[in-house]
């Protein structure tokens, strides 16, 4: 792979995700040419490839997601809408009740109904989700316009002050 990738993955803020974290990590790994950052919140694993923070001040969060070529997260509508709202390409995983990362299925749901948009890439599990980190970074997915282009200026920042205050200040 010719160009150096930033990748920037996230967890959010409430629920571990360490399958995530790990399949990311063990991409770092493996492809050591590009730059991988992880928020990795409160979960057990912990990189040995990519560098990471549990959690972030929400200025760093938004500055690392406006300069990364690939947006790696959990399906919640965080993750989606600040994604959205970068115009950045995303693959997406989502947590699943059987595997104990949530009480409920509803990223799945989630993903069901965003998987469509343009920009946007679902997968099941750790390895579509290495798989597909490498195909993205050499053909990126084509983004729908930034969603700030799309709504009113009232309404992104009232999303923008939702999300900031659901956020753990650390």
């Amino acid at each position: 792979m010719g160009c150096r990738a930033v990748i920037f993955a996230s967890v959010g803020s409430m629920l571990p995700f360490d399958r995530l974290v790990k399949a990311v990590d063990e991409w770092a790994r493996d492809n050591p040419g590009h730059g991988v950052f992880i928020q990795i919140g409160e979960g057990a694993y912990e990189p040995h490839y990519a560098s990471y923070a549990r959690i972030m001040p929400m200025a760093d969060y938004r500055e690392r997601l406006r300069l990364c070529d690939l947006f790696v997260a959990h399906v919640g509508m965080g993750a989606i809408l600040q994604g959205l709202e970068e115009s950045k390409q995303m693959l997406l995983m989502p947590r699943q009740q059987k595997l104990g990362e949530h009480t409920t299925d509803h990223q799945l749901h989630t993903a069901a109904r965003f998987g469509h948009r343009p920009g946007i890439k679902i997968v099941d599990d750790a390895d579509a989700l290495k798989l597909e980190i490498g195909r993205l970074i050499t053909a990126p997915l084509v983004t729908g316009d930034r969603i700030s282009d799309q709504s009113s200026p009232e309404l992104i920042a009232h999303v923008a002050r939702f999300l900031d205050s659901a956020r753990p200040r650390h």
